[in-house]
């Protein structure tokens, strides 16, 4: 069976990133990890809580940095992702630092069917379900990796952000760029690369898709979790828009009012 245009696609894109997220001038800074403790955001680090002795999965993990962050807390983590270069590189890390994970080189829809057991807690965070077409598809694997009783973990950007763009900029804000409710794959060229401003991408193209926040939920809900904890914040683990500006706790808010949510975290339970 062929691989599907945007898995192709978006594959291409974040194997090249790899790289340039390694490099000395990307924002992915490791002096944390090097030190012996790396702080999560400041929003998964109000609300995740302990994770020592605990089994946990990270998926989407790319080269692993917030995976070994989590194995330095004492949790026995695994961390998934589907380009080949980001779980090399999470791999020779680990070693480097001499911090116990394992990596799996899987696309996050096939993880149950390469994953052994449960987990107490699964962990996705930043940049994640945009680059996925089937959310309900997404929950189900989410929920077939959680232990009885474990909690799945979830912080991204807020979908509502994902209507505006940094190029049709308003009065100095960003404009109108795609329906919350939009359908199908968005189809994107750009060159650019969020986290290191030195980089040019050759693999320019990318598929991202708009899930509303009622879609996750209720997919989450669907697949038999009960949500424990919903909230919206004004901050987000990214420079999203130019005019944001960054705050205590490695994340960046708008210059002077919240104009509207940048994210969004949940935690769910699956029923012991």
């Amino acid at each position: 069976m062929s691989e599907p245009e945007w898995r192709r696609f978006n594959r291409a894109n974040w194997d090249e990133r790899v790289p340039a997220h390694l490099a000395p001038e990307s924002d992915y800074t490791l002096d944390g990890l090097r030190a012996g403790y790396m702080p999560l955001h400041a929003i998964e680090e109000a609300e995740l809580g302990p994770v020592d002795g605990l089994r946990l999965l990270h998926l989407q993990c790319h080269f692993g940095r917030d995976t070994l962050a989590l194995a330095q807390r004492g949790a026995n983590v695994t961390g998934l992702d589907f380009s080949g270069p980001a779980i090399a590189a999470a791999r020779e890390l680990a070693v480097e630092l001499g911090i116990a994970a394992s990596f799996v080189l899987a696309d996050v829809y096939d993880a149950r069917a390469v994953l052994e057991g449960e987990f107490d807690r699964v962990f996705v965070t930043w940049g994640t379900t945009v680059w996925l077409p089937d959310i309900a598809g997404w929950a189900q694997v989410v929920a077939s990796l959680l232990a009885p009783g474990g909690v799945f973990y979830f912080a991204d950007i807020h979908p509502a952000a994902l209507v505006f763009d940094e190029e049709a900029t308003q009065a100095g804000m960003p404009g109108w760029f795609a329906p919350y409710f939009h359908e199908g794959p968005l189809v994107l060229e750009d060159a650019r690369d969020y986290a290191n401003p030195t980089t040019v991408l050759a693999n320019t193209r990318t598929h991202q898709f708009i899930h509303p926040v009622a879609s996750t939920v209720q997919a989450l809900i669907d697949a038999g979790l009960r949500i424990e904890m919903l909230r919206e914040h004004d901050a987000v683990a990214w420079r999203a828009f130019g005019c944001l500006v960054e705050a205590p706790g490695g994340v960046f808010r708008w210059p002077d009012k919240a104009w509207l949510p940048l994210s969004y975290s949940l935690r769910a339970v699956r029923a012991a």
